[in-house]
């Protein structure tokens, strides 16, 4: 049987692959980055938000995306809604310290460019979740940002601790494999 291979496009490859795209991925991280920092800590300050008492400002979130149901072209659809409800709005503060940290921990791992792919990939299901509860605002720029990220994310954590983190976290997961063999 003969092995096939397809050629990527030079622009594709430049921007997914090739190390001189990684000042422009460099911005993006840091865009995205502080946007879910200063999110996350806007969170993490507010005792609505985060705490023991949390959960009035997700519980009103939920509340506004159930009221979006409505019509021949719901914001929110009907499965997403039922999520909502069944399980977010019976736990509302686990949820909300769950969205608190989470966004403070992508920004910071965008800002540094530590696990970056990874980063961006929970960045996005955030914002796809926010897109299905009816919140348009910045959740689609950021979404797309952080898709690209991810398509790049073997060069848009070289200019970040990634470049440091890939190489030994490669070298462990090898010394386990041939432990385990």
């Amino acid at each position: 049987m003969a092995d096939s291979t397809i050629s990527q496009s030079r622009l594709a490859h430049f921007f997914t692959a090739n190390t001189m795209s990684a000042p422009l991925w460099l911005v993006v991280r840091l865009y995205l980055g502080y946007e879910w920092l200063t999110a996350g800590y806007d969170k993490i300050l507010n005792p609505a938000w985060f705490g023991t008492g949390a959960g009035a400002a997700l519980r009103g979130f939920v509340q506004g995306a159930l009221t979006k149901t409505t019509g021949a072209h719901p914001d929110v659809q009907l499965w997403y809604a039922s999520f909502l409800q069944s399980a977010v709005l019976p736990h509302p503060v686990l949820w909300s310290n769950a969205v608190a940290l989470g966004e403070l921990l992508v920004g910071l791992g965008l800002i540094v460019g530590l696990f970056t792919g990874c980063a961006a990939f929970f960045g996005f299901f955030m914002n796809f979740n926010y897109l299905l509860a009816g919140t348009v605002s910045m959740n689609p720029i950021m979404l797309m940002l952080a898709l690209g990220i991810m398509t790049a994310h073997r060069v848009a954590g070289s200019w970040g601790l990634d470049r440091y983190a890939q190489p030994a976290l490669s070298r462990w997961c090898a010394s386990v494999t041939k432990k385990s063999v």
